[in-house]
């Protein structure tokens, strides 16, 4: 299995890992929250290899080796690194590979632009975190608090297995040491004393101080036009939450697939070849084939 090519897009602003020849159809991976394009690092060659496609993993802004932003990280503004990554790599309508938040973001890019998305590919996420309209005060409240908050000390780890560990047992969600070990050492920096600590910037777990509603997620997603695959691992976060129902029902067209595995299951030593399977098939017979635009697919 070859590296990685490491890239620089959008004027040095965001940081990619890429798998595949330069001039194949382009698939653009977008990682989870507090994630980084190393989250791609099994399935993206098993695709490549398949396919033979490129893909290319950004690291969502204030992310992984992406440059920090002055303002807040609003899910609808990492939209703005999909379009600045397809373009910088010449790509007007790119596949895109997306995992968990970085599935919100393809769906709402997908929905707002549709004519600048070929396919989605979803890994175990679908729509954005949303918030009732009648919650919007409290909702104000907690982000404007956090954002007043002084930022706390940053972690600092003796070595890669502290760190490892500290996500493992911090994580939002159930993940091994074996399947987050890549995206651990891809967010880990040298600080002056010798020890480590994060990259990635420590205002993305402030509170976001305005959420879109339930009744706006669901729009977008009625509102998307391209070839949909939902991969979702049997415990995962979907499930038959009443919210993962609804969000699969309004999206016109999607398939889906429930395979073993949890949230990383596109990292998971044991699950990715199946993972790699499922999309593989799926786009294999979706390639060449008009989309619900009237296009081919890319």
């Amino acid at each position: 299995m070859s590296a990685p090519q490491p890239l620089r897009l959008a004027e040095g602003r965001l940081a990619a890992l890429a798998w595949g020849e330069e001039g194949a159809p382009l698939w653009l991976a977008l990682h989870g929250w507090l994630d980084n394009a190393a989250s791609f690092a099994r399935l993206a060659p098993l695709l490549v290899e398949r396919l033979g496609i490129r893909v290319v993993a950004i690291d969502f802004s204030g992310h992984g080796h992406s440059a920090h932003t002055p303002g807040d990280y609003a899910i609808w503004d990492y939209c703005d690194d999909v379009l600045d990554a397809a373009e910088a790599l010449g790509s007007p309508r790119p596949t895109l590979l997306a995992h968990s938040m970085g599935a919100g973001v393809a769906c709402l890019t997908a929905a707002a632009l549709p004519e600048r998305v070929a396919r989605l590919a979803l890994v175990d996420g679908l729509a954005s975190v949303t918030t009732p309209a009648d919650e919007t005060p409290q909702q104000l409240r907690r982000g404007l608090l956090g954002h007043r908050r002084l930022p706390s000390r940053g972690a600092r780890y003796a070595d890669e297995e502290e760190a490892v560990m500290a996500r493992v047992k911090g994580g939002a969600t159930a993940v091994d040491a074996a399947t987050i070990r890549a995206v651990v050492a891809r967010n880990l920096a040298t600080l002056p004393d010798g020890h480590l600590g994060w990259r990635s910037d420590p205002r993305l777990v402030r509170p976001s101080p305005v959420r879109l509603t339930p009744e706006q997620v669901v729009a977008c997603l009625a509102g998307i036009e391209c070839p949909a695959l939902l991969i979702e691992g049997e415990a995962g976060i979907l499930g038959e939450k009443a919210a993962a129902r609804v969000a699969r029902n309004a999206l016109p067209g999607l398939e889906r697939r429930v395979l073993p595995g949890g949230h990383h299951l596109h990292l998971e030593p044991g699950a990715v070849a199946a993972v790699a399977d499922a999309i593989g098939a799926w786009a294999s017979r979706d390639i060449g084939q008009p989309d619900r635009r009237g296009g081919a697919g890319a």
